[in-house]
């Protein structure tokens, strides 16, 4: 369905792109506010694999969000016109299978882009010194060949059948909405875009002074609900849904707390999870509790009166430790 933006009393209708090769530059131009400033974008098409699974990435992300625990992404930029099934799910597929036999080919030319740029070099090598990782090259064989690499899709407008798409892939892939929207079509300087930032729910912990701003270091995640809901599943059914989590968090939340909206505006129970599964065919999660959650007790975690923090309109990280030990909201996500 079409969005239109109300700007200053000028209308801005969305801006459908004609051809895959403009959408990248724009993404490219804007790739930091896309990605994070913990990670560089590298731009490079080349062929990997052999035979029936060519395929050639649209670019590759090296992101350092964790800060022990640094990925490799391929990065797939398209647009809501290809078909999910024929032609983005094919493309995700042959990148999977051809990334295995394509590890020194990728670590030769991202090496090679790498050196040449004096910026990215000296990103990656300012990085490295709290790692233990010798040089660029040592890093590049971890990330390559020691962990499993990720995918992020790029889209102008996510569908339903795209994410039915890549929830059936192995690969864990996350989609990055990214959308442009013009006063006239005619007149693209005159533009806005909006969007999705990759692994938004880690940016916005990061900002905060939560253990630090260290992503590894987090254990909880705090959910708001209103009453009803909260009662008829939180406390009735020993889980919680829709939950936005970035798939890279899924195996580090080891709690979930709930946050009760008016009229109780209050953290007032947490659980133990047992597991977390994707939610039916949406990009979203299900919790499950191990047991039944446990009631915080009469000193309730309520926003404090002229408090930094505000009541959470929507998931957020803390830690087990702060939760349990809090008196106000302050203390449990700063």
């Amino acid at each position: 369905m079409m969005e239109n933006l109300l700007i200053n009393e000028k209308v801005y209708k969305q801006y459908l792109w004609d051809l895959e090769e403009e959408f990248e530059k724009e993404v490219i131009s804007h790739s930091q506010e896309l990605f994070g400033e913990e990670s560089i974008y590298i731009d490079i098409k080349k062929r990997i694999g052999k035979g029936d699974v060519l395929s050639i990435p649209d670019g590759y992300l090296i992101d350092f969000s964790f800060k022990n625990e640094p990925r490799l992404y391929i990065v797939e930029n398209e647009l809501s016109t290809h078909d999910p099934f024929a032609h983005i799910g094919q493309q995700l597929l042959k990148f999977a299978i051809s990334y295995k036999a394509s590890g020194r080919k990728i670590k030769e030319f991202l090496l090679n882009d790498i050196i040449k740029d004096t910026a990215k070099k000296s990103f990656i090598d300012n990085k490295l010194k709290s790692l233990n990782i010798r040089n660029i090259d040592a890093f590049l064989e971890s990330v390559i060949f020691d962990k499993a690499v990720g995918a992020i899709v790029v889209i102008d407008q996510t569908t339903d059948d795209l994410i039915n798409v890549i929830n059936q892939l192995t690969m864990n892939t996350e989609v990055v909405e990214f959308q442009t929207f013009v006063t006239d079509r005619e007149e693209f300087d005159f533009h806005v875009h909006k969007y999705t930032p990759f692994q938004a729910d880690i940016r916005e912990f990061k900002e905060s002074k939560v253990a630090g701003g260290v992503i590894e270091n987090v254990d909880t995640i705090v959910v708001p609900a209103n009453k009803e809901g909260f009662e008829e599943t939180f406390l009735g059914e020993n889980r919680w849904y829709a939950i936005r989590i970035s798939k890279s968090m899924i195996g580090k939340i080891k709690y979930i707390a709930g946050y009760q909206t008016a009229p109780t505006s209050a953290i007032t129970h947490y659980a133990e999870v047992s597991k977390i599964e994707r939610y039916n065919e949406t990009d979203k999660f299900l919790v499950y509790f191990k047991d039944q959650a446990n009631e915080i007790g009469a000193l309730k975690l309520i926003p404090k009166p002229k408090g930094r923090v505000k009541a959470p309109q929507a998931p957020r990280y803390t830690t087990f430790d702060k939760l349990k030990n809090a008196k106000n909201l302050d203390e449990v996500f700063q």
